[in-house]
Formats: structure tokens, C-alpha cells, sequence
């Protein structure tokens, strides 16, 4: 057994095995297709939260489980968009060859960027991603020819879902297309995470030291999973794009990579069901007070977040946690010993 799997069966207890239920993937279709009937006329919204969770999904592989520190990731996002954009403007309409596309756009740009700037830690790191951030959004707004300028890609269709089902103005096509995605997505990350690849990564971000001594190769694992999340990002824009018919410069801003961390941290940094929750807590919370008040709706968003962290550091899915744990204490008391 070499050091590296010493190393993995030390950090993993004995008889840990993951054994996949589809009980969270589950709960998303159930979930999913709950808010499909009772809100109809908010499909767009619905669709747009499905792919902003595969976006924070993909900072929560890259900074809550290999301890990646970014604040770049609107790139890989944006690069997603554009390239899926591309694809069906001058190449094919089928959303899924567009999704593919705009992932292995987003995991492109995330290996390039990922070999010079994960050679730097902490906050050179951070500084490096946000360089990196803003040096494709000027490149992007200097090549207007290819990506519009301020204008955006725009006036592009996408064929029918497996030939079959059109995309409408209802959304109906759309929201059940992001909501396949988001599952599926979800679940194949699950299994990264808990593969032992998945385990090294964590390693590396509890003590990458120890992971080096023992013979575990840190930087070509930092930049797989880099490189991975940079995918998933990827395929998060194109799904935007695609669903919304446009691809735009505020795809790329530092704006977007702020609000999908302080998504990613309302829901709980370390799992990706957080990921979900604190998009959808994030986006329904902003779709309500930006109504009642566009000027000052950021000031409900920041004082939910300030609670959460000092009363929840875990995020909102410790709600969850504890309500499950009670409700299983009330279980065990209830039946006769």
C-alpha cells in the first residue's frame, strides 16, 4: 500500500464506505417539481436559482472542500456562458452539446489560470483570482467582435431538449431542463467527494503538509480540482445562458463571484446541499426585498448573513442538521425500550 493510501485509510474510519442513496437527489426532484406547480409564473426565477446552485456547488468543491481560496470564480461562469452562446450561434442548437461545451470552456480557463495562480496561497491567492477575473473581463470587452461588448451575445435559439421538447417564453422546457442538470450534477459531485481523490483533496486542505511527508502530490491534486470546478462552473453559465437567451459582461464581474460566495457561505461551506440552500435562501430573499425595495435590498441579504455567521458558522443547512437530530432524539423516545 503506498504512503498516499496509507494516508486515506488513516483519515477514513473503518467501515466508512459510502453507500449512495439517492435520498438528496431525491428530495431535489421532489423538491424541484413541488415549486414547478405551485409557482408557475415564477419559472425563470426558478430556473435561474437551479443554475446558480450548480454555481455555488462548483465553489463549494474548489474553496469549501480543497480550501481553494477564490474570489474569481464569475470567470469559469462567464466562460461557460459565452462559449455555450457561441456554440449555438455558429455551431449547434442542441443544449446539450452546448452545455458540454460551455463545462469544458469553464475547464479550460480554470486549468490555464489554475497552473500560475495555485502556485501562490492565502491572500496572493485571492489577489491572483481576482486578477485573473478582471484580465478575462477586459479581454472579453476588448474583443467585442466575438463577444458584443457591452451588448452581450444575444438572439441565438436553442433547438429542442432530445429533439422533442422546444423551449418556450412559459419556461416549462427550461426549468425541467435546469433541474435534470442540477441533479445530476449534484449527485456526480457527491461521488468525487466521497472517492478517494475526494478525500486527498480534503487532506490537503486540513494539512497539506502531512499529505506532502506522506507522499501525496499537492498541487496536481489543487489543480484537478480546480480544474473540475471550474467545469461544473462552466456548465452552471452555459445553463444561464441558454435558459435566458444571452451572455453578458456582468457574467464575468466581480459582483457575480462576491454573490456566489456569500451564497456558498449562507448555506454552509462544506456541503454541497449548503450550496443549494443558501442559493435559494439568497435569490428568494433578493426577488422579495428588491421589490419592496431595489435601493436597499443588500442591507437585508448582509444582516441575514452576519446572523448566520455568529449564530450558525455552519451555514443554514445546520438548521437542517438540528432538526433532524431532534426529530430522531423524539423517535427513540417515543418507541418502548
Amino acid at each position: 500500500m503506498s504512503m498516499t493510501k496509507d494516508f486515506l485509510f488513516v483519515v477514513t474510519p473503518a467501515g466508512s464506505e459510502q453507500r449512495f442513496r439517492f435520498k438528496g437527489e431525491i428530495l431535489l426532484v421532489l423538491a424541484g417539481l413541488l415549486a414547478y406547480v405551485l409557482f408557475p409564473q415564477n419559472l425563470g426565477l426558478l430556473t435561474n436559482m437551479a443554475a446558480m446552485s450548480i454555481f455555488a456547488m462548483s465553489l463549494s468543491l474548489v474553496l469549501g472542500q480543497a480550501g481553494i481560496a477564490t474570489m474569481g470564480q464569475a470567470a469559469l461562469y462567464g466562460t461557460g456562458a459565452y462559449v455555450a452562446a457561441w456554440t449555438a450561434l455558429h455551431f449547434s442548437t442542441n443544449p446539450l452539446v452546448g452545455l458540454l461545451f460551455g463545462g469544458l470552456g469553464g475547464g479550460l480557463v480554470a486549468l490555464l489560470s489554475g497552473a500560475v495562480v495555485l502556485r501562490s496561497t492565502k491572500l496572493t491567492l485571492v489577489m491572483l483570482t481576482i486578477a485573473a477575473a478582471q484580465f478575462l473581463l477586459e479581454l472579453a470587452n476588448w474583443a467585442r467582435e466575438f463577444t458584443g461588448g457591452d451588448d452581450g451575445l444575444s438572439g441565438f435559439s436553442i433547438g429542442p431538449l432530445f429533439g422533442i421538447w422546444e423551449f418556450n417564453f412559459l419556461g416549462q422546457t427550461g426549468f425541467l431542463y435546469a433541474l435534470g442538470v442540477l441533479v445530476i450534477v449534484y449527485f456526480l459531485m457527491r461521488v468525487l467527494i466521497a472517492s478517494p481523490f475526494g478525500l486527498t483533496v480534503k487532506a490537503i486542505r486540513q494539512d497539506a503538509g502531512r499529505v506532502e511527508a506522506l507522499g501525496g502530490r499537492v498541487y496536481p491534486h489543487l489543480l484537478a480540482v480546480y480544474t473540475v470546478g471550474g467545469m461544473v462552473a462552466g456548465i452552471a453559465g452555459a445553463l444561464t445562458a441558454q435558459t435566458s437567451n444571452v451572455a453578458n459582461l456582468g457574467m464575468l464581474d466581480f459582483q457575480t463571484s462576491a454573490g456566489v460566495v456569500v451564497m456558498m457561505v449562507l448555506g454552509g461551506r462544506r456541503r454541497l446541499s449548503g450550496a443549494i440552500l443558501g442559493t435559494v435562501a439568497f435569490m428568494t430573499i433578493h426577488h422579495i426585498a428588491s421589490t419592496l425595495n431595489p435601493h436597499h435590498w443588500l442591507f437585508v441579504i448582509g444582516l441575514m448573513l452576519i446572523v448566520v455567521l455568529v449564530v450558525l458558522p455552519e451555514g443554514l443547512v445546520g438548521i437542517v442538521d438540528r432538526a433532524v437530530l431532534l426529530a430522531a432524539r423524539l423517535d427513540r423516545k417515543g418507541k418502548p425500550s
